[in-house]
């Protein structure tokens, strides 16, 4: 039991300083945490943090942290999250001209899997929104 709470304490050491820190904002981890989901199964992977531990203790580590960045952005004002999301777009190539519909869509596939009804109701709800605004700020702005 010791040894598997080591080796999770390793796990999340890992993620964090290696592949979350360096992120500039809670929507890119958020997707970043999404995209080692496996939409059939569920199942979380990591290329090289599974060269080094044990998959299943990875996927557990991935799900959880995924579930808080998740909560953590809930809890986050608006208008930060405002910020946070003109800066995600912005950093993809070219992709910051995303329109309302797209912009919902993706960001509601960050959503994780076992996240309750009331969570998921009140995020969709907030995406609505800041996607709006994105949109309507880019419309002001021509």
């Amino acid at each position: 039991m010791l040894n598997q709470l080591k080796i999770h304490r390793q796990i999340l050491y890992d993620l964090t300083a290696l592949h979350l820190e360096p992120m500039k904002g809670l929507y890119e981890r958020l997707a970043y945490l999404a995209s080692m989901r496996d939409p059939g199964t569920g199942i979380y992977t990591h290329k090289s943090l599974s060269l080094q531990y044990p998959a299943d203790r990875v996927s557990e580590a991935l799900e959880r942290c995924h579930e808080e960045i998740f909560e953590k952005l809930l809890e986050s004002p608006l208008a930060t999250l405002e910020q946070d999301l003109r800066r995600y777009f912005e950093a993809m190539a070219g992709q910051e001209k995303v329109e309302a519909e797209a912009c919902q869509s993706l960001t509601e596939s960050w959503i994780p899997q076992q996240s309750p009804d009331y969570l998921r109701e009140l995020y969709c709800s907030n995406q609505s929104a800041l996607c709006a605004l994105l949109q309507e700020n880019r419309s002001k702005a021509r």
